[in-house]
């Protein structure tokens, strides 16, 4: 199979399961998210939101497949040029796990598959039993801030997994104001695409966060936008981020984490 992965959520699933044999070619965010792809020499494609069709077809795929976010219109013109395409649209944990069983079904690695899934639900239930006792801290995460819009599903599964409440809907547009008057007891920034590097002091400066308990408390944090934003079982460093600006004494600290100073 000659697979051409458009995201670095299919690139790390396939390198989790010791399939990367199978890429033909990827993108250069899935050359971010798995430096080592760069002694492959494979080519570099546009991701799912601005695939370059005719790039596609020159390196013959056996299959293209995409994951959010991605647009339609790529995705048609990709069916136009007569390629199998696979789109993975995952909205919550669960679908993640059934897309890394698809995966390992499609690369002939279902045993390497269901260790993965395995070990993914393991982490989940063990930090879920870890904070069973304790009190829910309110959190509000991030996804993006010009407009304010809410982390996505899976994203309020994790912080329900580490033991915080998720404040508002998943996905869904809010305003600074509407965050203020929640008063959150901790603040989570995860933009796509800024990597670790969230303004956090100028974001607060910006909308008037200052008297917010979470900042009066310094629990405001910045998590790298992979860890949250790539639905693959590499939410798990995600879910270590989370587990500890939630709980800070109950879980280690991870080395990616940026928390406000004071």
């Amino acid at each position: 199979m000659r697979i051409a992965s458009l995201q670095p959520s299919i690139t790390l699933t396939l390198a989790a399961l010791g399939r990367l044999d199978c890429l033909c070619a990827h993108t250069r965010y899935c050359l971010e998210a798995l430096p080592e792809l760069a002694a492959r020499g494979l080519p570099v494609l546009q991701d799912s939101w601005t695939a370059d069709t005719a790039q596609i077809v020159a390196t013959a795929p056996t299959l293209v497949i995409a994951s959010v976010p991605y647009r339609m219109e790529s995705l048609a013109a990709i069916l136009k040029a007569s390629l199998p395409v696979l789109a993975f649209a995952p909205h919550n944990l669960a679908n993640i796990v059934s897309d890394i069983r698809l995966l390992a079904s499609l690369t002939d690695s279902v045993s390497q598959g269901e260790s993965l899934v395995e070990h993914f639900n393991n982490v989940l239930d063990t930090t879920r039993a870890k904070t069973s006792d304790l009190p829910r801290p309110r959190v509000y995460c991030e996804e993006w801030g010009n407009p304010l819009i809410h982390s996505q599903t899976w994203v309020a599964e994790l912080v329900e997994a580490s033991g915080g409440d998720f404040i508002g809907t998943p996905g869904a547009h809010t305003t600074a104001e509407a965050i203020a008057t929640a008063d959150p007891d901790v603040l989570v920034f995860a933009w796509c695409g800024a990597g670790d590097r969230v303004p956090l002091r100028r974001v607060i400066e910006k909308r008037g966060w200052h008297d917010l308990r979470a900042v009066r408390e310094r629990r405001v944090f910045c998590v790298p936008d992979e860890f949250l934003n790539t639905p693959a079982h590499t939410l798990l460093d995600g879910l270590s981020c989370l587990a500890h600006a939630i709980h800070p004494t109950r879980f280690e600290r991870p080395a990616r984490l940026v928390q406000l100073e004071a």
